[in-house]
């Protein structure tokens, strides 16, 4: 296989892509987190999709620097109180297992049933750190969607109280076509629903290589940025510029680290040079 030939023949295979990218950044001294299960998830597979990966994601730079973001905010948003946490398209992600969640916290995964069967079949004899639940779902179904969170936002913890929840949506929007996303907009617009956490992508396609996502071809870049969400409902509260952090973490490819002290776009706006933020809404 020679670089930029990622052997990708739909989006599942990504995940494996992502967890070999966690895998190496935990075998690092400097590691920004531990993530004892990526490389049993990673495969093969995974770590020939990294290493013929485009020079500029060839480090798993953004994939690193997203998931130390997203750690972060989701440990802020239980010290505000979050009892559970919905992962829509959770892939091969492990935090219910790497975190140091309470024994109580509700994990509700979703994903389709051929990755949630890989995935429980992977992880078979591990113990999650929380209460996790696994629904086997095809979340561009808008019935079988709501369906799902009505399940999900219900009785799955404590009866007594309403969740609070906080809905994650890494690496699944870009995939999606706007009017998907739209709707699944709508869709988690419910009182039990107090934050969504997602990383959003400008300009983006030059990174991941020509035909390299034939088989997962990117379809989300909104031309207004963030102001797609807010003309929904959903307010940043945080915006994490994730080439920013990566300066910051010691993982942005030295002939990037210049770009971090420019001004940053406006993420309002389709920006002149790739752009991802993670981002953490809530409503009103």
């Amino acid at each position: 296989m020679s670089r930029g030939e990622m052997p990708i023949s739909n989006v599942s295979d990504t995940a494996r892509w992502v967890a070999a990218y966690r895998a190496r950044e935990s075998a690092r001294p400097d590691a920004l987190f531990a993530d004892p299960l990526a490389d049993l998830l990673a495969g093969p597979q995974g770590y020939a999709m990294a290493d013929a990966a485009p020079r500029v994601m060839r480090n798993g730079w953004p994939v690193v620097s997203r998931t130390k973001l997203i750690d972060d905010l989701i440990a802020r948003a239980i010290a505000e109180g979050c009892d559970r946490v919905l992962n829509l398209a959770a892939g091969l992600d492990t935090r219910p297992y790497r975190l140091a969640l309470p024994a109580d916290f509700v994990w509700v995964e979703a994903d389709l049933p051929a990755m949630i069967a890989d995935k429980e079949h992977l992880l078979a004899g591990q113990t999650p750190h929380c209460a996790l639940h696994r629904f086997p779902v095809d979340l561009s179904d808008s019935a079988a969607r709501r369906t799902f969170l009505d399940a999900a936002l219900g009785a799955l913890g404590s009866e007594s109280t309403p969740a609070k929840a906080l809905v994650l949506t890494e690496g699944l929007l870009i995939y999606l076509e706007p009017t998907t996303v739209a709707e699944l907009a709508r869709d988690l617009a419910r009182p039990e629903v107090a934050w969504w956490l997602a990383d959003v992508s400008l300009s983006t396609t030059k990174m991941r290589g020509g035909s390299a996502f034939a088989n997962a071809p990117l379809r989300f870049e909104p031309a207004n940025g963030i102001a797609f969400f807010e003309d929904l409902g959903w307010h940043p509260r945080e915006i994490e510029h994730v080439l920013l952090q990566a300066r910051k973490f010691h993982r942005a490819p030295w002939y990037l680290v210049p770009f971090t002290y420019l001004p940053q776009p406006n993420p309002r706006k389709p920006p002149r040079n790739p752009w991802t933020g993670v981002i953490r809404f809530t409503r009103g």
